[in-house]
């Protein structure tokens, strides 16, 4: 049992911390830019609302209850990306105190479709459907242990630039959400769904 706990706590680190599927990073990294250390709160809460949507799509995936195209799933996670840069660049400067109710649904609705582009991935991983469940969830608390460790480096990061560089607040989420959309803008019309 605690075999099986660690074989997937440590799945869970490697799908999230693997640079070959550096989209997750992208994405975890770009929910938390605007944020600093004083609202880490606030931001674990939104990484998990992620990871619960990541959850549930894998179980919905998992069990053949929710199916899409693996080539429209795998344009729609740059496409999650590219909106959450572009959202961040909208509103850098502003009060992230407005509506957080619907960043947290649109965090919810991205770690669905996260979810349901590893889900097929995740089927061929566990031997016997009894246990899929709990598999999934010791798969997602590595998923969530090392999202917090991308959301640490970033906080990191983000006082380094803005304490020590002087970047503003604004100034830090523009170049980072800037940068991570000239990286991302390939992906989208380098998916499988413009070949």
């Amino acid at each position: 049992m605690l075999q099986s706990f660690l074989k997937f706590l440590e799945l869970g680190l490697y799908h999230i911390l693997n640079f070959d599927g550096y989209d997750h990073i992208l994405f975890v990294i770009i929910v938390s830019v605007p944020f600093i250390f004083k609202d880490w709160k606030r931001l674990l809460i939104l990484i998990s609302v992620f990871t619960l949507g990541h959850t549930l799509s894998l179980i919905l995936g998992v069990y053949d209850i929710v199916n899409l195209n693996v080539n429209v799933t795998e344009w729609l996670i740059p496409i999650t990306i590219f909106f959450m840069a572009v959202y961040n660049i909208l509103t850098a400067g502003k009060s992230k105190q407005r509506r957080p109710y619907l960043m947290y649904g649109i965090v919810l609705f991205f770690g669905l479709v996260h979810g349901l582009g590893f889900a097929n991935a995740f089927e061929s991983l566990v031997h016997s459907k009894e246990n899929t469940i709990l598999s999934i969830l010791e798969f997602s608390i590595g998923i969530e242990i090392g999202q917090f460790i991308i959301v640490l480096c970033t906080l990191i990061l983000s006082f380094v630039f803005q304490s020590i560089f002087r970047f503003s607040n604004r100034d830090w989420v523009l170049v980072i959400s800037s940068i991570i959309l000239g990286f991302i803008l390939p992906l989208i019309f380098m998916s499988p769904m413009f070949s």
